[in-house]
C-alpha cells in the first residue's frame, strides 16, 4: 500500500524544482559566458548570487508558511479531536445512564417477579391443601359448616342463631336460626355432593355423563329428603328448611341443568341455597328479627312516649308562667319609662328658668 504523501510536502517540493531549475540556468549562462570572456563570467556569477538568494528567501518563506499551516492544521485537527471525544464521552454516559435506569427497571420488575411466584408458591400450597380437605368426605362436611359458620356469624345477632341445637328428636342440624312463631326456628344443613360433581363435569362422553347425571341426582335427592326427615318437626320449627351448598358452582349447577332437583326440594319443603342466596336470605331475617323486636317492645315504647308527653305538658305550662312573668315586667319596666320621662320633662323645665343675678353689689370706688 502506498504511503499518503503530507499535503505541506508539495510546496517545499516545488520550491526545490525551481532552485534546481534556476541553478541550472545559471550554470547554463555561466558556460556561455566563459565563451566572451572572464568580465561576463564574474557577472554571471554575481547574477546566479543573485538568484540564488532570492531563492533562499522565497524558500525561507515557504518554509514558514509552511510550519505555520502545520500549526493552523494540528490546532485545527486537536480541536476536532476534542470534539469528538466530547462527543464520544457524553454519548458513553448517557448509554451508561441509560443502561443502568434499564438495569433498575429490569430488577424492579424482578423482583415483583419473585414476589408473584412466592405467592403463586404460597397459593399453590394452599390450593393442595384445599384439595386434600376436600378429598375426604367429612373434612368437606367440615368445610361446609365453617363456611356456614361465617356467613351466619356476619349477618345476624349471637341471639338470633345456634350452633348444633339438638331438637326434641335428638337430631342436631348445623345451624338453627331462632325466629318467632310463626314461622318458627329455621333448620339449616351443610351439604357438600362433590365428588358426584366432579364425576359429572369431567365426564367425557354422553354414556359417562349420563351415568355421572343419575349419581348426582340420586345423591342430592338423598339429602334433600334427609334434611326434611330429620328437621322438619310442626310446632318446634319451621315448615320449611335450608340445604347450604358452599360451593357456587354446584348451587348453580343444580339450578341450571337438574331443575327437578329444585322441584323435588320444594315439593319435600327444603330450599337449596349457597352462600350468596343464604346472605340474602339473611338479610331477610334480619329485618323481620328487627320488626319482631320493636313489636315486643311496642308496650314499653307507648309508656316512654306517654312520660314524655308529660314531660312535655309540664314544660309547656312552665314556660307559661314565665311568659307570664316576662309580660309583667315589661309593663313594670314600662311603668318606670313613664316615670323616668316626667322627671326628665320636670328637670328640663326647671334648667330653662332664668333667675335674677341676687350677688351684693359692689362699693364704687372712691367712696
Amino acid at each position: 500500500m502506498a504511503e499518503t504523501i503530507d499535503p505541506g510536502f508539495l510546496p517545499y517540493a516545488a520550491g526545490l524544482l525551481v532552485l534546481a531549475v534556476l541553478a541550472g540556468a545559471g550554470l547554463a549562462a555561466l558556460l556561455f559566458r566563459k565563451n566572451k570572456g572572464d568580465d561576463g563570467v564574474a557577472a554571471a556569477i554575481a547574477e546566479l548570487s543573485r538568484a540564488n538568494a532570492e531563492l533562499q528567501g522565497r524558500l525561507t518563506q515557504i518554509a514558514n508558511d509552511q510550519q505555520s499551516g502545520r500549526t493552523e492544521l494540528q490546532k485545527s485537527m486537536n480541536e476536532r479531536l476534542d470534539a469528538v471525544t466530547k462527543r464520544v464521552g457524553d454519548s458513553l454516559g448517557e448509554q451508561t445512564q441509560r443502561t443502568a435506569q434499564s438495569l433498575q427497571t429490569l430488577n424492579e420488575r424482578l423482583a415483583l417477579i419473585d414476589a408473584a411466584q412466592k405467592n403463586i408458591s404460597e397459593l399453590s400450597g394452599e390450593v393442595t391443601g384445599l384439595k386434600q380437605i376436600l378429598s375426604n368426605k367429612q373434612a368437606r362436611g367440615a368445610f361446609g359448616e365453617v363456611q356456614l359458620k361465617d356467613v351466619i356469624e356476619s349477618l345476624l345477632p349471637p341471639s338470633a342463631f345456634d350452633f348444633q341445637h339438638t331438637l326434641s328428636t335428638g337430631k342436631r342440624p348445623d345451624a338453627l336460626i331462632i325466629l318467632p312463631q310463626p314461622p318458627g326456628p329455621i333448620a339449616v344443613d351443610a351439604k357438600f355432593p362433590l365428588e358426584a360433581y366432579r364425576n359429572l363435569v369431567g365426564a367425557t362422553d354422553e354414556a359417562t355423563k349420563l351415568s355421572a347425571s343419575r349419581a348426582f341426582t340420586a345423591d342430592v335427592k338423598k339429602h334433600l329428603d334427609a334434611i326434611a326427615g330429620k328437621y322438619l318437626i310442626p310446632g318446634e320449627t319451621a315448615d320449611t328448611a335450608l340445604m347450604f351448598v358452599p360451593s357456587e358452582a354446584v348451587y348453580a349447577t343444580i339450578h341450571a341443568d337438574f331443575p327437578d332437583l329444585v322441584d323435588h326440594g320444594r315439593a319435600r319443603k327444603v330450599l337449596v341455597v349457597s352462600p350468596t342466596t343464604l346472605m340474602a336470605i339473611l338479610n331477610t331475617v334480619r329485618a323481620v328479627l328487627r320488626d319482631a323486636e320493636m313489636h315486643k317492645q311496642a308496650h314499653l315504647i307507648q309508656a316512654e312516649v306517654g312520660k314524655m308527653v308529660d314531660d312535655v305538658r309540664r314544660l309547656d305550662d312552665r314556660v307559661d308562667k314565665l311568659q307570664r312573668h316576662f309580660d309583667m315586667a315589661v309593663r313594670d319596666v314600662s311603668d318606670i319609662r313613664i316615670s323616668t320621662g316626667k322627671i326628665i320633662a320636670k328637670g328640663e323645665k326647671i334648667a330653662e328658668v332664668d333667675l335674677e343675678d341676687e350677688t351684693p353689689g359692689k362699693a364704687l370706688p372712691g367712696a
